[in-house]
């Protein structure tokens, strides 16, 4: 007893210790000789009635005062009192006694879903060591300031998004992503808020407020999924509004008329064994009906397959996302950072000889114009300037231009500098071969004449043209390599009912085409703008309608940040490795919190799996439920049938609503 009761709370606990005594007084009192006792055997069997359904009856009539009747309370209370009423003592005991351990077990599965989710999203940080003159003190994350300097010891969660300042160590981001693989911090690097210290000391500088971190963003998501409803949620609360009147109004009818109509057709005596009859029908309806298994196990399933999937680093928003994604037959995704890595390196640099510049002078002068940036490829080429030792000195750096979709445009010097894409070099009037190299390409130009020398005003990107003519100085190779994944990824998405894979990307054609052959790609799109892009969704929107069906949706994988307009015009925003993107976990409706384009597939898996659940429950619940009405109402199911068809139903449903928590081997 100890051990089945240690995970209960305090309201459980009562609850069993009611059931159990009212079962063990009904076997006792119907063993016993009381036949010829009827008030005796009427009060004692009111004694475990009362023990075990006060709450109910007090509940119903609330109800009624609240104007607010129709429910299963109610249901059970008029059922149970109709039952002693007609002298079915026994039957009106155990109906309550067994709607009670359907409410008692059904509370068990909630709270073992809640616990399970709760222990595997257990992020939620405790306290934070504040460093302040040299003193440590454990005070409320609330209470750190950005900028603070915080302490991590091993085996500590970390509290707020910050920057290591010192030491070293390994991450355990397990209760993030849902992988199990460390991941080593040294000082510069960011770290965010829960996971765990696994080893060293760290020191680390506050970047985010406590409320704005990682985890309380992610806490926040999946504590508020469920305001989010699916179709299947609304339709079971419209469902219940008008199923609970309906069958309450009918079992009044098979009551009423039944009767009358035996009399009037029938020409069947009018008698009191004739009318207990029909109303014994009309309360086996009113057990039978009762929409308990539907109403708790669907929103159960929905909070199951979110609850799973957080777990395994898939922050789905809500159950209605839950939907579309089980439906995703169109899916378009982003090249860089989604399907590659988005760790770009510089790999040649073919300089223009005949302008008398080296390798080098052309890298520190595309690096200069790329210092303000913090585009990927403005990183690689930084990095490859400074992997020698060298220093970028941005004070060398005025005038920056920054043309959307094409390039940067700066003053280096005495000197303006272009660095960018095919694109702009034509704007610019640059005359130049594209190159064959598969990669990114930036192609540099520069001119001496900064200024419009009509008016000596800098040249404004509405006058790029003003002043000298450009000179071609030559471009940088940039590769970026396939995630090993993904391949295998797009393939399984086509095993798992994907119909068409898209990919669409601002880089240039040969380096896309090269890209989406070897990942099993069928349609790619190159060198697009932001603006391009979302025209582009808006008419595979439109084929998609077509093609299959206005079930069919559309989603649309990113990163999050840049791909914004794109992630909220699709069916679904997915944002890819999202861990820490604030702006990620703002603009999709699925976060990934990881890489790994596997999560993809997983994700569709677990949605699939949950609406099977949800559809399973409905079917099956209908069906009895239908079934046994039929059954109660031609007088051939008696009142343990219809505990069979409220309760039993009830709890099968529910013990295949909590299926939808186990994702992990998907």
């Amino acid at each position: 007893m100890t051990k089945l009761t240690e995970n209960l709370n305090k309201k459980q606990k009562n609850l069993l210790l009611r059931v159990i005594a009212a079962a063990v007084m009904l076997v006792v009192l119907h063993l016993l000789p009381l036949k010829d006792y009827p008030v005796l055997r009427f009060l004692l069997f009111m004694i475990p009635y009362l023990t075990v359904g006060y709450d109910i009856l007090r509940k119903a009539w609330k109800g009624i005062l609240n104007h607010q009747v129709f429910d299963e309370c109610f249901l059970m209370a008029v059922a149970t009192i109709g039952a002693m009423i007609l002298g079915e003592y026994s039957e009106g005991v155990a109906v309550m006694l067994f709607y009670q351990i359907g409410e008692l077990f059904q509370s068990i599965a909630v709270g073992k879903s809640r616990r399970s989710i709760s222990e595997l999203m257990d992020i939620r940080p405790d306290y934070a060591n504040l460093e302040q003159d040299g003193e440590v003190e454990k005070v409320d994350p609330d209470e750190v300031e950005v900028g603070s300097i915080i302490v991590i010891r091993p085996g500590e969660k970390v509290p707020i998004d910050g920057i290591v300042v010192e030491g070293s160590s390994s991450l355990n981001t397990s209760a993030l992503t849902g992988e199990s693989l460390p991941r080593d911090v040294k000082p510069g690097d960011e770290i965010i808020s829960g996971s765990v210290n696994m080893s060293g000391l760290l020191r680390v500088e506050t970047t985010k407020e406590f409320d704005e971190s990682t985890a309380s963003k992610i806490l926040e998501l999946v504590e508020n999924a469920g305001e989010r409803k699916a179709k299947s949620e609304q339709f079971i609360s419209k469902f219940a509004r008008w199923y609970t009147p309906a069958v309450c109004y009918s079992a009044l009818a098979l009551a009423v008329l039944g009767p009358v109509v035996s009399i009037l057709v029938f020409h069947r005596t009018s008698d009191w064994a004739l009318w207990s009859d029909w109303i014994y029908r009309a309360l086996t309806f009113l057990v039978i009906s009762c929409p308990c298994a539907i109403v708790v196990s669907v929103p159960l399933s929905f909070f199951g397959g979110i609850g799973g999937a957080s777990n395994q680093g898939i922050l789905i928003k809500g159950s209605n996302f839950m939907e579309t994604l089980a439906n995703v037959k169109y899916i378009v995704m982003d090249k860089t950072g989604t399907i590659t890595k988005g760790n770009f390196e510089v790999t040649a640099v073919h300089d223009e000889r005949e302008h008398n510049i080296d390798d080098a002078h052309m890298l520190e002068l595309a690096a200069l114009a790329e210092s303000h940036s913090s585009h990927p490829i403005a990183s690689s080429i930084r990095r490859a300037y400074e992997a020698d030792g060298a220093t970028l000195d941005k004070g060398r750096v005025t005038d920056v231009q920054e043309v959307s979709g094409k390039g940067v445009i700066a003053e280096v010097d005495a000197l303006q500098v272009a660095a960018g894409n095919l694109k702009l070099m034509k704007m610019l009037g640059v005359a130049c071969e594209a190159c064959r190299s598969v990669g990114t390409i930036v192609y540099v130009a520069s001119r001496s004449e900064a200024a419009d020398p009509e008016n000596g005003q800098p040249a404004g990107e509405g006058s790029v043209q003003a002043g000298g003519s450009w000179e071609y100085l030559g471009h940088i190779v940039i590769s970026d390599e396939i995630k090993p994944g993904a391949a295998d990824a797009i393939r399984q998405m086509k095993q798992n009912g994907i119909v068409k894979a898209v990919m669409l990307t601002g880089d240039i054609t040969s380096m896309a085409e090269s890209v989406a052959r070897e990942v099993g790609i069928d349609e790619v799109h190159a060198e697009l703008l932001p603006e391009d892009k979302v025209t582009l969704v808006e008419k595979l929107l439109a084929e998609k309608k077509a093609a299959a069906g206005p079930k069919a949706t559309l989603a649309f994988v990113g990163d999050g940040i840049n791909d914004a307009p794109v992630l909220a015009i699709a069916d679904l925003g997915i944002a890819m490795g999202a861990l820490g993107s604030d702006a990620a976990i703002e603009a999709a409706d699925v976060v990934l919190m990881d890489d790994d384009p596997a999560k993809i597939v997983k994700a569709m898996r677990i949605a699939r799996k949950c609406i099977r659940i949800v559809n399973e429950n409905i079917w099956f619940a209908i069906g009895v439920k239908f079934t046994c009405l039929i059954l109660g109402a031609l007088g051939i199911a008696n009142m343990w049938l219809a505990i069979f068809a409220d309760v039993g139903v009830m709890v099968l449903c529910v013990l295949n609503s909590v299926r939808a928590l186990f994702v992990k081997g998907m």
